[in-house]
């Protein structure tokens, strides 16, 4: 049972799971330093304080969902552009 467990754990697949959820945790931090420390701030300047949580349609408060979907909506963004920046090539 032993050598079965060993053997499960030493696959490929479930190392490359486990380093990508690690890797994936620690790029979550620079992710969201991005857009809580450099994108809301800049917003915050240009359009003033991006948070919604106050807004409410009588008593259901639908300025959190919409701070959550801009959030989403940032935090994608800053995705791509990582992710693009990351795969262009140096000419």
């Amino acid at each position: 049972m032993l050598s079965e467990l060993k053997a499960f754990l030493l696959r490929g697949d479930v190392l490359a799971l486990s380093i990508a959820v690690i890797i994936g945790g620690a790029f979550q931090k620079i992710v969201d330093s991005m857009v809580n420390d450099v994108i809301s701030p800049l917003l915050a300047m240009i359009i003033g304080q991006p948070d919604f949580t106050g807004v409410m349609l009588g008593s259901i408060k639908v300025g959190n969902l919409i701070t959550a979907v801009v959030n989403f909506i940032l935090i994608g963004t800053v995705l791509f552009m990582l992710v693009k920046a990351a795969g262009k090539k140096p000419e």
